[in-house]
Formats: structure tokens, sequence, C-alpha cells
């Protein structure tokens, strides 16, 4: 081999190991690439039908463990008072759906809690549209239209999330629904088209009291929840 074969060889090596050094190599313990804009929240597997998050999963229902393993008056302990309507409601619930878990289902509520109010600050009507139902959803379009027709944004950042407590649970025939109460620091500030604040402070944390109320169908296999109606506290 002549000077010039020797080092291109040479060269092929150097670079072949600088780029093992800076991408490494794989392990086969890896977590996948996800789409973080992926819509839908949760499938169920077709082999065992439980439920399996998917990149973006906001609230779901498999449980931490399972419920009927726990003792009745533990049950609901840190969430519902033993012989309250609210633990009548979250037997009720058990009843037609044995995976749930309250408490998994708070934590996926408060990230759907922010990602819903993100998204309707956004106009991110597809993000919405999985999350809520048929009549919510036209209620928050309807104000997003709105904002569009004046040509103003809206600008929502959270500090933090306080509190998601359950306040009310049902179940009637399969239908089951969970109100819980959020209690939120943000800032949110209005602009028109020219950069002027019409509503809102960027400088200043509110604090915010919002009810809302989740539904699904348990006899469905679709396992997601839906928002179903918004209110205020007093």
């Amino acid at each position: 081999m002549d000077i010039y074969t020797i080092i291109f060889l040479a060269l092929a090596v150097f670079i072949f190991l600088r780029l093992r050094s800076v991408l490494g190599q794989r392990t086969g313990s890896e977590r996948p690439p996800y789409d973080r804009a992926a819509p839908n929240v949760l499938q169920r597997t077709q082999d065992n039908n439980n439920v399996v998050p998917l990149p973006g999963a906001v609230i779901d229902q498999a449980p931490l463990a399972p419920t009927a393993d726990v003792a009745p008056q533990d049950r609901w302990k840190g969430i519902a008072e033993e012989g309250t309507p609210l633990a009548a409601g979250l037997d009720a619930i058990v009843a037609n759906d044995s995976s749930f878990d309250p408490r998994h289902f708070l934590s996926g509520a408060r990230s759907a809690y922010e990602m819903i109010v993100l998204a309707f600050a956004n106009g991110d009507r597809r993000a919405l549209k999985d999350l809520l139902s048929g009549e919510v959803y036209d209620s928050f379009d309807a104000v997003i239209k709105d904002r569009e027709k004046h040509e103003q944004k809206t600008e929502t950042r959270f500090v933090s999330i306080d509190k998601a407590d359950l306040v009310s649970a049902e179940a009637r025939d399969r239908a089951a629904q969970l109100t819980v109460c959020f209690v939120s620091q943000m800032i949110s500030v209005t602009r028109d088209k020219t950069g002027a604040i019409v509503d809102g402070n960027p400088d200043k944390v509110v604090d915010i009291t919002d009810v809302w109320t989740f539904a699904r169908d348990t006899s469905s296999r679709d396992p997601n929840w839906k928002l179903v109606g918004t209110g205020s506290a007093a």
C-alpha cells in the first residue's frame, strides 16, 4: 500500500473511534424514542386487557395496588373518610371496574389539568379534543375563536399545583364520574396584536381554585377519562 492509502485508513479508524466515544454503544436498555405530541393518552393491550400508558399519558387508571386486597376501612385512606358519600361513590366505581385506583387517577388528573389549561391558553384544539367531552370542547373553542377574532394571545405559566383532591365520586350504570378540586398558582396574561396587555399581569402570581369533573364509560375498552364539567370554587 502507498502512503496515501495508509493515511486514509488511519483517518477512517480515527473518525470511527471518535464517533464511538461521542455517540456511545447500544446496551439494549435504552428508552425508545417517543412523540411528545401524540394525542392519545392511553390504550389497552390486546392480550391481557391491561392499561398501558403511552407517550404523553395523562389519566392512567391502572391501579398502584389491587384495591380488593386492601381492608375496607383502609381502602380509601387519605382519599375519603369511611362511610362518606365520596367513599360510597368510590366503592361503586370499583364494583364496575376493579382496576380503578384513585391515587393513580389523581396523579394523572394533575397532568391533565396542566395540559388542558396550557392547551386552552395556546389555542391547541387538537390536544383539547382528545381530553374534553364534546360539550366542554365547544365552550372552550368558542373562547379561542373570540380571541382569534380580536387577534389576542394568552400566555399562561404554572407556578405550582398545590392540591388535587377528590370531592365527589359517582357511578351510574357503567358511567363513572369523579370531581376534583385543584388549587394552583399561575401567571396569565392576554395581549392584543400590538403586545399591549388586555387582561392579566405577567408579573403577578394568582391563586386559582378549579373544580373539574372527569368521566368515562367503565364498560368501554377505551380507558380514557375526559373532562365533562368545569367550575370555580365559590
